[in-house]
């Protein structure tokens, strides 16, 4: 019976010890849910932030860039998408990054956020007040071509 015992804890130490995620496991660059847009995360301090820096479809049938329509600051609406800040002020807190805002191009509204790693991908939850109203996106990671 000790023999399993141990057997078994050898066993979970060693699976926790290889899904321990770190704090800069965050930097790169992720596609989105929806597959429309890639976002570039970076850090600088202790805070980690993401921008657009590939969109599915950068243009609009006219062939113009898509542009920041929605914001609801007006003098914003002509900044283009791609390149937008899309992830603030994010802090890593044990297990995930949190107390960061996510915005929404297609609707010009923020969000509180807060982003965890599970299997290797980005569980992203944007929500308003106490996470309870949200919407969560799996991000996978995008490999990295020279």
């Amino acid at each position: 019976m000790k023999k399993i015992f141990f057997l078994f804890i050898l066993i979970y130490t060693s699976i926790s010890y290889s899904q321990t995620v770190k704090a800069d496991d965050l930097i790169g660059t992720w596609l989105t849910g929806n597959g429309k847009a890639k976002v570039q995360i970076t850090k600088s301090g202790d805070k980690y932030s993401g921008k657009i820096v590939w969109l599915k479809e950068p243009n609009y049938a006219d062939g113009t860039p898509k542009v920041d329509k929605n914001n609801p600051d007006k003098t914003k609406q002509k900044n283009p998408i791609l390149g937008l800040s899309l992830l603030k002020d994010f802090v890593w807190d044990d297990d995930q990054w949190e107390d960061g805002t996510i915005y929404d191009p297609e609707n010009g509204k923020t969000y509180s956020c807060k982003i965890e790693m599970k299997s290797g991908a980005l569980e992203v939850r944007g929500y308003i007040g106490f996470s309870l109203i949200g919407r969560t996106q799996i991000w996978v990671k995008v490999k990295e071509t020279k």
